[in-house]
């Protein structure tokens, strides 16, 4: 077995493929030398006696960050920084920004271990052997062990009144479930009969599936380790159905409803909902250390202040945070720039990791069987993309900062070809109409809109969820140039559930939302986003939701294209690095040619505010859901204050 060290500069490609062949990850181990001070924040714990001294507190082989692979500079401790989340229920943002997990990426889309000290991988890609750091601690001081990893699989996933549906479809492969089992105290295996390409890219989301629980926390609330007349009079206490509602309740460690339950996060809640200000501290057990030995994070304190979000640029103007990208658009750079003068911060533009800001999405499972047709027809869709100005949007809308581009995956994307990004999007009102008139859609009313079919009006209600401005502003430009080809628009915003439930039963037509996340995508990203294998992709909905139920509800695949796309997925799942490419490649290829969602525009650079005394925030960066977690893959916990 090959074991390759977390500071080698091995791509994600890379890393993937030696995976296939027997490669490992192995995490930076050793504690540097020197004498390393204690936390100030924990002094008079420490001195009290209530807190054991900062080395006890640490892994035996604690993650050391390369802060020279990754600029940084050692800092100081202290202070807090503020931030603004638009609800209370964006607390778990806190989870995001953490990033701490078992296997993560680094600013250069490499995974790395993390939690993990190293992890073994088979030639097959089948068997999975996590080691965990001997002497790594949850918050409260308990040790996190193997028995963690085994609480989740035994008695959480595989408990039929905690998860009625069995574990998450990650830990199969095919109708199969992972074979579990407990090596040591500190190591655990996962394995299949066949490759799971599924498994580490899961571990490293930016919405973790926490595959270890606080075992010694959690039993409490379990009927299997606690009397029943106990774990009922809980149950009872806190008018609850069942001690499995009460388990979920205690659990939750995206959510973070529970300030009690034990976290291996590097700040830990310390405010209950409901709250317009949330408080997190520092996890004195955290994992990480600079290169001088120095525990993680920095900074004592994390605010999360809640404020409506129309409210939000202009609190950022008046200098009330320290760190913000949530809920700043680009039509708010101008204004950031002129307050910029007058308080300590500055307004840096971040590159974005998604595919295209906004797409529209024909509905190809709708149930209106004459607009079903029209959309399923590819001259139709390639014609509604001629049709749009993306020039105009870009000029109008966006400063001329952004990209005119389909729904695709980036320039910095290994599988990335110009054709993906160029292909029918050139402004063309000539082609868009022979197009159309080749349909036979040649028939318009008085007033010079197309006919249907069936008669009726070529009426497009494209549906929105009113959650992002510029989109309204985008289809009422769209509008007006598909007045050019004979096609009148209308807009309808719903909430974001009402939309997506329209989708699903096919009432919509056409929505906007944003593009694909994950325009970084290497070979070895789930593709699932451009394969209909998921419901809520609105271009295919019911096709997606057929894939997700087995069958059992949703529609059968009935364009040849989209079995085609299954079929390259299925090939995706169980080839190597160069059959996942070549499996990626195909996907793309088809997804390109027939514009399946049109993509709007792209590279619109994101603001983030940062204060001029905040240290180690990248002056430039890839502002990113997936992969990235946003600020999580910079490390929040290496920033400092430099006052």
């Amino acid at each position: 077995m090959i074991k390759l060290c977390a500071s080698s500069a091995v791509s994600a490609r890379r890393l993937f493929g030696g995976l296939m062949m027997g490669m490992g990850l192995v995490g930076t181990s050793l504690l540097p030398t020197g004498a390393q001070a204690e936390v100030p924040y924990f002094e008079d714990a420490v001195a009290k006696g209530t807190l054991p001294p900062m080395l006890q507190r640490l892994p035996e082989h604690p993650n050391v960050i390369d802060f020279g692979a990754e600029g940084k500079t050692v800092g100081k401790y202290g202070g807090e920084f503020v931030t603004i989340m638009g609800r209370s229920k964006d607390i778990r943002m806190a989870v995001v920004y953490g990033y701490a997990r078992l296997v993560g990426y680094d600013q250069d889309l490499n995974l790395q271990p993390d939690i993990l000290e190293a992890l073994d991988v088979n030639e097959e890609g089948n068997v999975f052997t996590l080691h965990l750091r001997k002497g790594h601690k949850w918050s409260d001081g308990a040790p996190f062990t193997a028995e963690d990893f085994r609480y989740y699989w035994e008695d959480i996933v595989n408990n039929d009144e905690l998860f009625p549906v069995g574990p998450p479809r990650f830990l199969f492969v095919g109708d199969e479930p992972a074979s579990f089992e407990v090596i040591d105290e500190y190591t655990v295996r996962y394995s299949w009969s066949r490759p799971n390409p599924f498994f580490l890219t899961e571990l490293a989301a930016t919405r973790p599936p926490f595959i270890y629980r606080p075992a010694h926390y959690l039993k409490q609330f379990h009927e299997k380790y606690r009397d029943a007349a106990e774990l009922d009079a809980l149950v009872q206490e806190r008018g609850l159905r069942s001690w499995a509602v009460l388990h979920t309740d205690m659990d939750r460690p995206y959510k973070l409803s529970n300030i009690d339950r034990p976290s291996l996060e590097p700040w830990l809640i310390t405010t209950e909902e409901p709250s317009d200000r949330f408080v997190f501290v520092r996890n004195p057990y955290y994992h990480r250390v600079d290169p001088e030995g120095n525990q993680l994070p920095y900074i004592d304190r994390m605010i999360f202040n809640i404020s409506n979000s129309k409210l939000v640029p202009a609190k950022v103007g008046a200098g009330e945070v320290d760190l913000q990208s949530r809920i700043l658009s680009l039509k708010d750079y101008t204004f950031l720039k002129q307050s910029e003068a007058k308080q300590n911060y500055q307004v840096r533009l971040w590159d974005v990791g998604a595919g295209a800001y906004a797409a529209l999405y024909p509905n190809l499972t709708c149930s209106d069987p004459v607009w079903r047709d029209v959309i399923r027809d590819v001259r139709f869709r390639r014609a509604l993309s001629l049709g749009i100005n993306r020039t105009e949007i870009n000029r109008v809308l966006f400063f001329g900062l952004a990209q005119p581009t389909n729904n695709t995956v980036l320039p910095k994307s290994p599988l990335f070809k110009p054709e993906y990004r160029e292909n029918f999007i050139k402004f063309d009102v000539k082609a868009a109409n022979a197009l159309l008139d080749e349909m036979g859609l040649d028939k318009r009313d008085g007033d010079g809109i197309r006919l249907l079919p069936d008669g009726r009006p070529m009426e497009i209600i494209v549906e929105t969820t009113g959650e992002n401005p510029e989109h309204d502003d985008m289809l009422e430009l769209i509008g007006d140039s598909w007045r050019k080809i004979g096609v009148k628009m209308y807009i309808k915003g719903l909430q974001r559930e009402v939309l997506r439930n329209r989708a699903y039963s096919g009432e919509t037509i056409m929505s906007i939302f944003n593009g694909v996340d994950n325009g970084l995508a290497t070979a070895n990203s789930v593709p699932s986003e451009f394969v209909p294998v998921q419901q809520d992709s609105l271009q295919w909905p019911k096709w997606g939701q057929y894939y997700q139920t087995n069958g059992e509800a949703g529609e059968v695949p009935d364009m040849s294209a989209a079995r085609e796309l299954l079929d390259l997925y299925n090939k995706w799942q169980s080839s190597n690095e160069k059959g996942r490419k070549e499996a990626w490649q195909g996907i793309l290829d088809i997804n390109s040619e027939n514009m399946f969602s049109i993509g709007l525009i792209g590279n619109v650079p994101q603001p983030v505010v940062v204060d001029k005394d905040l240290r180690n925030v990248p002056e430039k960066g890839i502002h990113s859901w997936e992969p990235g977690a946003f600020f999580g893959m910079y490390r929040p916990d290496t920033f400092w204050w430099d006052r």
